[in-house]
């Protein structure tokens, strides 16, 4: 009996081989899947000869090689298992997309069909894998599309990558320095047959030969997206796919004032930074996250301030837990419930900064091209003193906020936050109601595993007999503290 794998890598070799071919029912050459596989045109007959008697393969001595159809489901099964292994190296276990291939091609004979479908409904059933290939149904369909190169699109036109053929480490590194990983938006200037190049411009000029721009697979974009590209910044960022509705989100954990319901992956911190200015005055917070272990427990800190008229002070303290309770998958959010610690550690008055609890249930789901996020909270300060008088004080909130993907890395925000402070007065407390009503971007780019992201909003606050108007600025820098 042939080893299962070894039957795999052949059917998945001459299943990729096939789809190259001009025609639909055209052959395989034996010393095409020879050179794919590695190995003697001797050794790929005689196991193509015993694909060909188990009913996987129609063989054709000296014309070549093709699968049956009972031989193609079984290859789009074993492509299924490489992809989806792929992705989830990437966004689940923070390994880069040029290092991925070689632990797919070990894990995807391992794996289980079981497993694999959980992996699948937990990335939010993608179409592509990090490369852009498009990733086979549970069926074993695989939905083909035609694809210009950067060999033969339109010259001076805005193109978008959408998949990067050739799956060799140094290569994907290459096309990763170039800016070209799927959902790069560029311009093919020039083609020199002389000098066997081609000149491309996307955030910067650059020249990259022939061979490797036909393997840069490209579709038409309209100048809208890309100018709207250009202003985000855009670029591809780890774990890329071309653009499409169901892919993933490829920033998820930056909202401004409406918290995300995902914890910080394994191996990876963020360091947050905003400022809001309004009146005169910079009021600016700094938050770090970590995970603890795995993805399912964070610990993190946020310190806050503030700058102007001639003065500054230092605000409390907030120390964070938050719990990954469950990931989002299909008919289901995310849902992360965090708790927080209040040090009273600000520079003003005891009294009106004491410590306290904070309590938030936020909740986020993307569909298609919008991810939505709700939270839900309390702010408990148990002991506040005004005036001889000790009071217990809860002040709540609820926020909801729609992100609009209009690029992999450029969004359009709509955030919006009610808050309902408890504060103490004369005789007892009063409740008051504040409205905050808050339209941003943001946009970033992927520097090797670092991830860069800036924001802006305009919130616009009322309530209480009030109206403010604030410019938000908000920053993040993401990168791994261990390989």
């Amino acid at each position: 009996m042939l080893p299962s794998y070894t039957v795999e890598n052949y059917l998945k070799a001459i299943y990729q081989a096939q789809i190259a071919l001009p025609r639909a029912d055209a052959l395989v050459p034996m010393g095409h899947l020879a050179s794919a596989l590695g190995v003697v045109p001797g050794t790929a007959t005689t196991m193509v000869k015993a694909l060909a008697e188990s009913g996987l393969v129609r063989y054709e001595p000296y014309a070549g090689v093709r699968l049956t159809q009972a031989g193609e489901k079984l290859a789009a099964m074993v492509l299924r298992r490489h992809r989806l292994v792929e992705l989830f190296l990437v966004k689940v276990m923070g390994m880069s997309w040029t290092e991925v291939h070689d632990e797919a091609e070990l894990l995807e004979h391992a794996v289980s069909d079981r497993l694999i479908d959980r992996i699948d409904q937990m990335l939010g059933r993608p179409e592509v894998d990090p490369h852009g290939d498009p990733i086979p149904s549970a069926e074993g369909t695989v939905v083909l599309t035609e694809y210009d190169t950067l060999l033969t699109c339109p010259l001076n036109a805005p193109m978008q990558v959408s998949r990067v053929s050739d799956q060799d480490r140094e290569f994907l590194r290459f096309i990763e320095r170039h800016d070209l990983k799927p959902g790069a938006v560029v311009h093919v200037e020039e083609r020199d047959a002389a000098a066997d190049s081609v000149r491309l411009r996307g955030a910067r000029e650059f020249t990259i030969g022939s061979r490797a721009a036909s393997k840069v697979l490209v579709k038409a974009v309209t100048v809208i997206v890309l100018l709207l590209s250009l202003a985000g910044g855009a670029h591809a960022q780890q774990g890329p796919q071309a653009p499409a509705t169901a892919e993933p989100f490829r920033i998820t954990d930056n909202s401004f004032l409406v918290e995300e319901a995902f914890n910080q992956e394994p191996g990876i911190f963020q360091n947050i930074f905003n400022a809001a200015r309004s009146e005169g005055i910079w009021v600016w917070t700094f938050t770090q996250e970590w995970p603890i272990v795995s993805q399912t427990h964070q610990l993190s800190y946020s310190l806050a301030g503030a700058v102007g008229g001639g003065d500054s002070t230092f605000g409390n303290v907030l120390v964070n837990y938050r719990y990954q309770a469950m990931v989002e998958g299909p008919g289901r959010p995310a849902f992360s419930p965090r708790v927080s610690v209040i040090l009273p550690t600000a520079s003003y008055t005891s009294d009106d900064s004491p410590a306290g609890m904070q309590f938030n249930l936020p909740f986020s789901k993307q569909t298609h091209d919008v991810y939505w996020h709700w939270n839900a909270g309390l702010t408990w300060r148990p002991s506040v003193e005004f005036e001889g008088q000790t009071h217990s004080l809860e002040s709540s909130f609820l926020a909801g906020s729609a992100i609009y993907r209009l690029q992999p890395m450029f969004h359009l925000m709509l955030e919006m936050v009610a808050t309902f402070p408890e504060e103490s007065i004369p005789g007892g407390t009063d409740r008051d109601e504040l409205f905050t009503l808050s339209p941003g971007a943001r946009g970033g780019w992927d520097i090797g595993d670092h991830q860069l992201i800036f924001g802006f909003a305009v919130p616009v606050t009322w309530g209480g007999g009030r109206r403010e108007t604030a410019a938000f600025i908000y920053a993040s820098y993401e990168l791994p503290f261990k390989r």
